[in-house]
């Protein structure tokens, strides 16, 4: 059933308790698939992790200052740190827009404004253990860099977003140098702080010979539309920003006049840019601090997936029991809790027995954390059981 409104849709639909259980005991598959790509995940990182520290206090160790005006042959395969004036072998074009700036990087960023789906679902469970979900599909009008594929949407009719002729990209300078070496263009992709580049009149012609709508200038961004101020779905931003040339820091294994990543005894590689005169012990600590946040970060994935995968494992004792939905709700309350002990459980001793190989005595630390938070949630889920028996005879 469908009730259509002003750039508005809503479904609802029905399920029965027999295909919301079938569904749940398919679900159980796929949450134990989840919980083993989440031990998979949490044991890879510990080992990544743990590997990247190593292998960046050996180059911490090992790094040797140079100067940038000459690549000695003697110090080729050796891990290196150079710091210099950056320089290129010319100037970058952007020839869609006769766009061209001595500097390393170009950024060209593109909006248009476009349709937008926004979804919204309400679930109800119905006595007989029955769902009911309620699903608005509304649509609203944004700029976004990206293109928004209208033919997806639940009623595109109406809401047809155009092609993006044009696309954000970042364009690097051809040869650029750091004194005497080479510096490779993947070093130079997330290299340095772009700054804002007023569009010129040069640009509005450029553009206006390809567009058939009207090009003009708004606070140094170049408009494709009628009215900035009343954008119309296919209207265009475009603006741009520079990475200038400036001083850089490199820490990398020297291969002949270029930088190459070097490789550590742990596996993992050594290679560092910087924007500044950068020491080599900063550009190091600023790596450690980037691994150890890449390392939680990879954790929270880990234990989010794993608390997923044992809901989907235990929901088909929540669908089983709403048939009255009361008590579909109290055991689904219980079924979550105990999915998170035993997220609490195990996931802490994956992450151990990750750092027992190399830290044991992290690695038993580790251990005793997670078994203690264990022993303090079951006995707070055995202290509530309790006082709910001891207040039935009550009530």
């Amino acid at each position: 059933m469908e009730e259509r409104g002003v750039d508005q849709v809503t479904e609802v639909t029905n399920t029965s308790w027999f295909a919301r259980l079938g569904q749940a005991v398919v679900g159980v598959l796929i949450g134990l698939i989840f919980v083993v790509v989440a031990i998979g995940v949490l044991f890879w990182n510990e080992g990544r992790a743990i590997r990247t520290a190593q292998g960046l206090a050996e180059g911490a160790g090992i790094v040797r200052s140079v100067p940038a005006e000459r690549a000695d042959p003697a110090d080729d395969g050796t891990l290196i740190h150079v710091t210099g004036m950056l320089s290129t072998g010319g100037p970058i074009a952007d020839p869609d827009f006769a766009v061209r700036v001595n500097g390393v990087r170009l950024e060209r960023h593109v909006e248009v404004y476009q349709w937008k789906e926004e979804t919204h679902s309400e679930t109800r469970t119905k006595f007989g253990g029955g769902e009911e979900r309620t699903t608005t599909y509304k649509y609203v009008r944004t700029w976004s860099d990206k293109p928004i594929d209208s033919d997806r949407f639940k009623e595109p009719r109406g809401h047809t977003n155009p092609v993006m002729t044009y696309q954000s990209r970042d364009l690097l300078a051809p040869g650029t140098r750091l004194g005497a070496f080479a510096v490779p263009d993947y070093l130079l992709r997330g290299f340095g702080e772009a700054k804002r580049l007023a569009a010129t009149d040069a640009q509005v012609n450029a553009l206006q010979i390809r567009v058939s709508k009207p090009v003009a200038l708004n606070d140094g961004v170049l408009y494709v539309g009628r009215d900035p101020s009343q954008p119309a779905i296919g209207d265009m931003r475009i603006s741009f920003a520079e990475v200038p040339l400036q001083t850089a820091s490199v820490v990398a294994a020297q291969a002949g006049s270029g930088f190459a990543p070097f490789p550590t005894h742990t596996g993992t590689t050594v290679e560092l840019i910087a924007a500044g005169a950068v020491p080599a012990k900063v550009m190091f600590q600023h790596a450690e601090e980037e691994n150890v946040t890449m390392t939680w970060v990879l954790r929270l994935i880990g234990v989010v997936f794993m608390l997923i995968g044992f809901n989907f494992v235990l929901r088909p004792l929540a669908v089983a029991g709403s048939v009255i939905p009361l008590l579909g709700d109290v055991i689904g309350a219980g079924t979550f809790l105990v999915a998170l002990v035993c997220t609490v459980a195990i996931a802490p001793i994956v992450i151990a027995f990750g750092w027992l190989w190399y830290r044991p005595l992290i690695g038993i630390a580790v251990l005793v954390v997670g078994a203690a938070t264990t022993w303090g949630l079951g006995r707070l889920l055995h202290t509530r059981a309790a006082a709910k028996r001891a207040a039935r005879p009550a009530a």
